[in-house]
């Protein structure tokens, strides 16, 4: 038996003016779960669509099962038994689970026909045994982004795949829902399959790997047991220094009440969410998934009417009848996707800056080309924007950058209030200590900031209060000082402080 399932030896791979993978390796063994860690840009998701026929390397080997091979294809990587789950998933949602699984590989009846019964009863025998109570009959469109996983998962055992790389599989699942994958992943590992794991969240790779290998900047930087690592040990591997202060939050100048909010209500999402936020101030918005606290940002900021409720900012009143009218009221709103609903993937960094923008930079009719020039020139480097150059397409930039881009593109509207939708959802660490930087900059310029995250630590750190949501409404509110997780989780299951604290 070979000692590596798949092995991955001096693989190069250039894009126009990026060299993307400079001669790294990957060893994965039988059943193992194996961690794939470093920053966005790294190289991690190029290496593994090379691994899958994607991607050509420019040089180097790959070895499946000792055999060498060269993919020329996803469906040529399918058939030797390797199957990847993007972190962006594409299923057909208008067809069936159980039709998604046996896609291209349809079981005909004696005349030919498909038999979708047999398709059925098959599909169901896998979900069954991995313990996925979904029905093979249900329309994919109607899952969630948790079920679609592990339908994917689903597919790749029922094509016998000996590999299974999995790219940031958690990003939008709850805690419930992780420990459901973390217990397929090893059914998976029990029968032998091997697990290639990116991810971003340490605490994952702990809990589930048995070996991770760190990627800094296109070259592997090391590869060691999962048990040889400390967190601080892997956090210097990935971003070559130690982030002995991670949350940059340096003390501002907590100012007036800019923004006020009464009773804001969206039938049926959320109800009578009163709150103010303040110049220099950070407020937090703490809950669990379906609290509705990204519902109430989309709604202050005109994305879908209210139903009833009073806006003020800097006292007036204002209607906010869409985004334009947010924007000219002074806001800004970096969505929680940035893919689905903030970038546009085919446009230059150049345009995805500037587009929010574009009406400041008029002379007449005409577009003051060289000013959008200057002002994006200036948002690459205070950001620190990793691109060739403002032609650069969106698409090809890693995940933590494409992120500042974004924050560049309001930063470029002059917002005095801004609202910061899970800022740091899938970056790395080192891009995330950058925005909570950028963010305490920005509080101590005077800026009014919103920041809705379903990162505890981050909550904590950088919040000067906050407000906690249940189910679409407000729970309380929490000072800095008296906020500590355990308040946080207990108010966000729905039980008050002041319930909490007679508890005590």
């Amino acid at each position: 038996m070979n000692q590596y399932v798949l092995e991955m030896i001096g693989i190069h791979k250039h894009f126009p003016g990026v060299h993307a993978l400079k001669g790294v390796d990957l060893r994965v063994k039988p059943g193992t779960v194996h961690g794939v860690m470093g920053e966005n840009g790294a190289g991690k998701s190029t290496l593994m669509k090379v691994a899958i026929g994607l991607y050509k390397a420019d040089a180097g080997t790959i070895r499946f099962k000792g055999e060498e091979v060269s993919f020329n294809s996803i469906h040529e990587a399918l058939q030797k038994g390797i199957s990847m789950i993007h972190q962006e998933l594409s299923p057909l949602p208008y067809m069936t689970v159980a039709q998604n699984i046996f896609l291209g590989r349809e079981i005909l009846n004696r005349f030919g026909l498909i038999d979708h019964k047999a398709i059925d009863r098959e599909a169901g025998k896998i979900l069954e045994e991995l313990q996925i109570p979904i029905s093979p009959s249900r329309i994919m469109g109607e899952l969630s982004v948790a079920q679609m996983q592990l339908v994917e998962i689903a597919e790749a055992v029922s094509r016998n795949a000996e590999l299974v790389i999995m790219d940031e599989p958690t990003s939008a699942l709850t805690e419930k829902e992780v420990d459901h994958l973390f217990e397929i992943i090893r059914n998976l590992k029990n029968r032998g399959v091997a697990v290639v794991y990116i991810s971003h969240k340490m605490d994952e790779i702990f809990k589930i790997t048995d070996e991770v290998s760190v990627y800094r900047d296109g070259e592997l930087i090391d590869c060691r047991k999962t048990s040889d690592l400390t967190r601080e040990l892997l956090i210097k591997m990935m971003v070559g220094r130690s982030i002995d202060q991670f949350f940059q939050k340096s003390k501002a100048k907590i100012g007036e009440i800019i923004l006020e909010v009464e009773g804001l209500s969206r039938r049926g999402v959320f109800r009578d969410v009163s709150f103010t936020l303040r110049r220099g101030e950070i407020l937090g918005f703490a809950g669990l998934v379906g609290a509705g606290r990204t519902e109430v940002m989309e709604t202050l900021f005109g994305i879908y009417p209210k139903d009833k409720g009073t806006i003020r900012i800097k006292g007036k009143k204002v209607d906010i009848h869409s985004p334009y009218d947010a924007i000219r009221n002074g806001m800004a709103f970096l969505t929680e996707d940035r893919k689905r609903s903030g970038l546009y993937l085919n446009l230059s960094v150049r345009d995805n800056i500037a587009i929010a923008s574009l009406k400041e930079h008029l002379k007449g009719f005409l577009i003051n080309h060289s000013k959008i020039h200057s002002i994006c020139e200036q948002a690459v480097q205070t950001l620190s924007i990793k691109t060739p150059n403002l032609e650069q397409q969106v698409m090809f930039l890693s995940g933590g950058n494409q992120q500042k881009v974004l924050v560049s593109r309001w930063l470029a509207t002059s917002p005095e209030i801004l609202i910061l939708d899970e800022p740091t959802r899938g970056i790395d660490v080192g891009a995330k200590a950058e925005i909570y930087k950028l963010m305490s900059t920005l509080a101590q310029e005077g800026k009014a900031i919103i920041l809705v995250s379903s990162e505890m630590p981050e909550i904590l750190a950088m919040s000067d209060r906050i407000v906690v949501m249940h189910e679409g409404v407000k729970i309380g509110e929490l000072t800095r000082e008296e906020a500590t997780p355990e308040k946080i989780l207990h108010m966000a299951t729905g039980e008050t402080l002041a319930t909490f604290q007679e508890a005590r």
